[in-house]
């Protein structure tokens, strides 16, 4: 097992460097000069002068993307100030330290993914196992017909209608915002329900259709099949053999799910004007805000290798067959 880890995080150490040096030389290639992002509207030759000196811009692109990666590790100083590891430089759109800006908004991205998690997981595993237990009977069709009704909504669909209704029309709730869990917990859960509610809705329909159909495969397996021959109990069997062998599936779109929201939820927050780092990573492109534009991006895929290798790491738990070399 630690062979195993350690190889696949050299592996997403590998990983993280191609994806900052693409993202870094293809900057480059847009024919705008960075240094006027900052200049401003009056801007003269003096000024564009200082400002990429200020910013490492007058210097090769090469030497510009190695204290790029050397600031990861250990600092850098900038004009306007010393910057902390890991330093993923200054922002060319308001000169502000963009490790600080990504820790301003990954507290929203957290808050947003982790309580949706809990909800459309636990409804979502819960809703499938029951409709695989009850198969062909109407809360088995009932289950099936919802979730595949919900999974082919969009939230950019479904947010704005819940909205209207439970904001707008009836003002039973009060619109999406971010409050600080340490500030106030029944704010901070308040502020978010309605972005977790639709989030639920189209997350839950998924892991229902998923649990569901990977349940009433275990239960057609021969070893369950041995179980109920031994005259093990039919609830015992359930949760002892089938339950947790169809675990891996659901736990690798868990993976996938987790690290894509952790990245940032780019509709969700646009759907709900919601300021996390999928907002974020947007601004940045739009502002060709290079520093910003890369920060995102590596926090956003450290996220995903990261879920992607303890899912992996989880599977010899599930199932001891499962060998990780």
């Amino acid at each position: 097992m630690l062979k195993y880890l350690t190889r696949r995080l050299i592996g997403a150490a590998v990983i993280l460097v191609l994806i900052s040096a693409f993202t870094f030389f293809i900057f480059f290639a847009i024919p705008q000069d960075p240094a006027m992002l900052s200049c401003g509207r009056n801007c003269t030759e003096g000024n564009l002068k200082v400002i990429r000196e200020a910013m490492g811009l007058d210097k090769p692109v090469p030497v510009q993307y190695w204290e790029f990666v050397k600031g990861i590790v250990a600092g850098r100083d900038f004009a306007v100030g010393h910057c902390d590891a890991p330093c993923f430089g200054v922002s060319f759109d308001d000169e502000r330290m963009i490790w600080d800006t990504i820790m301003d908004r990954l507290p929203l991205t957290v808050s947003l993914t982790v309580g949706g998690l809990i909800i459309f997981l636990t409804l979502g595993v819960g809703l499938g196992m029951i409709a695989a237990r009850k198969k062909g009977t109407m809360t088995d069709k009932t289950v099936s017909s919802a979730s595949l009704v919900f999974s082919s909504m969009q939230i950019y669909f479904l947010g704005p209608i819940v909205l209207g209704l439970l904001v707008y029309n009836t003002g039973i709730l009060s619109a999406p915002k971010y409050v600080p869990f340490t500030d106030n917990p029944l704010a901070w859960a308040g502020g978010l329900i309605i972005p977790w509610f639709v989030m639920s809705l189209i997350f839950t329909a998924n892991y229902t259709r998923m649990s569901r159909s990977t349940m009433i495969e275990q239960l057609q397996e021969d070893h369950v099949r041995t179980a109920k021959a031994k005259g093990m109990s039919r609830k015992y069997v359930f949760f002892r053999y089938a339950w947790r062998g169809s675990l891996i599936p659901i736990v690798t779109i868990i993976g996938v799910d987790l690290g894509a929201l952790l990245s940032g939820a780019v509709v969700t927050e646009f759907t709900f004007s919601l300021a996390g780092l999928g907002r974020l990573a947007v601004d940045s492109v739009e502002n060709k805000d290079l520093p910003m534009t890369m920060g995102v991006m590596l926090v956003g895929a450290t996220f995903i290798l990261i879920c992607n290798i303890v899912v992996d790491a989880l599977y010899a738990f599930i199932d001891p067959r499962v060998r990780l070399s």
